[in-house]
Parts: C-alpha cells; sequence; structure tokens
C-alpha cells in the first residue's frame, strides 16, 4: 500500500545552510528519502539555539555542532536501507559510522530513535501503528546488534540495572528489556509504547510550531525563505520538555532536578511575546554553575523531525 503523501519535496523549503551539508550525502540518499531525512533531522535539530543544548554557537567539552552535522551525514546511508535490513544491523551500522567521524558519542539517542521509524518507512502510512508492527518482529540478533552498538557509542548517563544492565550480555528481546528500563529512560519507554507518544507528542507540537509560523510570517515571507524551522524546533523542544522531564537529567541529576527543569520550560511558553528573552535565560540557568543537559528530549525533537520531513503534506 503507498502512503497517500508521497510527493517528493522540493528541498529549497529548508535553509540554505543546512542544503550546503546535506549535498555531502551519499548519491543514494535522494531528497526526500529515509536518509536524506534523517540527515536533515539531526542537522536541523543541531542547528537550533535549543536551551541547554549544543548548537552552533554553545559546545560541550566532548561535543560540538560540527560532531552533530558530521555524524548525522555519516549515518544517513543506514537509515535509507533501514526497511531492508534488520533493525539492529541498522542501529549497528548507524552507530558505527558515526563513531568513525565524531571523538564522541554524538547521537546514539537520535539513532535509537529514528532507525525503528526509517525500518517501518517501507511505503505504507507512517505512524505509530507501523512502528509497533515492525518491532514485534525483532529477533535475539536484533538484541545483540543493538547491545554490541550501545557499546560501541560509549554513551555516558546510561546508569545502571539489576536486569540487562548494558555493560552485561544482551537480552533475548530486545522490546522486553526496553520495557524493563521505561522508567528510567524516555527512548525505552517509547519503544515499549509503540511511539504513540512521539506521534501524539513532538510530532503534533512539531506541525503546530511549523504552521504557526508560516501563519505568521504571511504566504509571501514563505515562499520566499522557507518555514521558520528554527522558531518551530525550538517551541517543539521546550513544549515536550515541558510535558516530560528529560530522563538524561534526571539520571545524572536526580528527578527533582528534572522535574525543576520541566517546570521552568514551561514558564518559558507562558512568556508571550518575550518568550526569546526568557528562553535565553533559561539556557543561562542550564548551563552554570552546572550542566544541566535535556539531551533526550533534543533526541525525540530530531525523530519528530523526521517524521515530519517524510510526510509533505504536513508541511
Amino acid at each position: 500500500m503507498q502512503r497517500e503523501d508521497t510527493t517528493p519535496p522540493d528541498a529549497s523549503f529548508l535553509p540554505a545552510a543546512v542544503l550546503e551539508l546535506l549535498a555531502r550525502l551519499p548519491a543514494e540518499c535522494l531528497p526526500g528519502g529515509r536518509g536524506w531525512c534523517a540527515a536533515a533531522a539531526g542537522i536541523l535539530e543541531a542547528s537550533a539555539p535549543k536551551p541547554g543544548n549544543v548548537h552552533p554557537g554553545a559546545a560541550f567539552p566532548d561535543l560540538s555542532h560540527a560532531d552533530l552535522v558530521a555524524a548525522a551525514v555519516a549515518s544517513a546511508r543506514a537509515f535509507e536501507a533501514a526497511p531492508h535490513e534488520r533493525l539492529g544491523r541498522t542501529i549497528r551500522t548507524a552507530v558505527a559510522a558515526s563513531r568513525a567521524v565524531t571523538p564522541s558519542n554524538a547521537n546514539l539517542g537520535i539513532i535509537l530513535l529514528i532507525a525503528p521509524l526509517a525500518a517501518a518507512d517501507d511505503g505504507g502510512p507512517l505512524n505509530a501503528e507501523a512502528v509497533a508492527r515492525m518491532l514485534a518482529r525483532l529477533t535475539p540478533d536484533d538484541a545483540a546488534d543493538a547491545w554490541e552498538a550501545i557499546g560501541v557509542a560509549q554513551a555516558g548517563g546510561l546508569g545502571s540495572a539489576a536486569k540487562w544492565d548494558l555493560r552485561g550480555p544482551p537480552p533475548d528481546d530486545l522490546l522486553a528489556a526496553m520495557d524493563e528500563a521505561r522508567d528510567r529512560d524516555q527512548i525505552a519507554r517509547l519503544w515499549a509504547r509503540g511511539y504513540e507518544p512521539l506521534f501524539a507528542g513532538p510530532v503534533q507540537d512539531l506541525r503546530a510550531e511549523l504552521a504557526a509560523c508560516q501563519t505568521a510570517s504571511g504566504p509571501a515571507a514563505v515562499a520566499a525563505s522557507g518555514p521558520d524551522f528554527e522558531t518551530a524546533i525550538v517551541r517543539t523542544f521546550l513544549r515536550q520538555l515541558a510535558r516530560e522531564p528529560d530522563s538524561l537529567i534526571a539520571r545524572r541529576q536526580g528527578a527533582a532536578t528534572a522535574v525543576d527543569v520541566s517546570r521552568r520550560a514551561a514558564e518559558v511558553l507562558t512568556a508571550g511575546s518575550g518568550w526569546r528573552r526568557a528562553a535565553a535565560e533559561f539556557d543561562r540557568f542550564l548551563r552554570a554553575p552546572r550542566r544541566l543537559n535535556p539531551g533526550t528530549t533534543a533526541d525525540l525533537v530530531a525523530a519528530a523531525l523526521y517524521a515530519v520531513l517524510r510526510t509533505p503534506s504536513t508541511r
């Protein structure tokens, strides 16, 4: 069954700087395809000045905007082939490609979130039901590959667990392991719930924010420069963070701190026309005196971007 909105997108709707980066993609990653959209999602998310995250104007000692862009471009080929590979192999291939071009873990969370979307993205409707059906077909080989990929990524802040610890042997059932971790990790929770929270939350938020930006700018401005992805991405990030405490912050700094960060994100959204100034103050709070990085929230926004980019009729 063909998706109703399979019209290839006009790539010119993206910012020129993003298009320049996408020109580095392998030839098989055509505009509008899985690999192209995955790379575009990673680049767009990394380039928007989201509070507390890496972007062109802010880096961490172990991670820069250039690292995120390089990882997004390098992993595109794996996503392009995703419907024709086991999910675990797609994850392992994407992580290996990213690690080959970056000095540290740059996009493990994005890979774990977009890989199921790309694997389920086989020409039919891309929705939570399609992802859930694909996840139900996982095998022990998928679990072994995913466990190996997480080890290769050398991600920090993952914590430990009494059952199916990431430093131990892989489980036979990857989905069961994700369900076991659902209370301490948002990505695991999304896998366990079949991706419905992604489509009902950040995907809808992003579509609404893009529509609002286009309405505010007017049709002539949108036709000239495209939709305001930067504003839409930052506000989608804030909406998701206000909705759900970031699990990376919760593991590193405690649940109470994560809840406080979510409360502050909600306050930014209630600042009306002064929300940008409030967002800048929120950003300063997240960076000093201690780093409170809502990194998993950023990963969720990247996954939402993929879903929206792969459904052109929603733009």
